[in-house]
């Protein structure tokens, strides 16, 4: 699902502050999410299909349930979120 356009208007990075970009997770990737934040959902299940790429540093939060996670250590890099 896309996030709401308003609200990755006043989104930025949180390590660089550059603007951010929604981009689809390879499969492996998204498998792999949905299991580690399963934990926080208790009656449903975690579903992770995109993020967020920062175009200065090319982080890329998730976003988990229509949510997306803005933490710096949460974030991916490198050839993992290549798609």
């Amino acid at each position: 699902m896309a996030v709401d356009p308003e609200l990755l208007e006043i989104l930025v990075c949180p390590a660089d502050h550059g603007d951010l970009e929604q981009i689809d997770l390879p499969e492996a990737v998204r498998t792999r999410l949905a299991q580690r934040y399963q934990e926080e959902f208790k009656d449903e299940r975690a579903v992770v299909e995109s993020g967020l790429r920062c175009t200065v540093c090319g982080r890329v939060y998730p976003i988990v349930s229509d949510i997306p996670v803005m933490l710096i250590d949460e974030a991916l890099e490198g050839p993992e979120v290549a798609g």
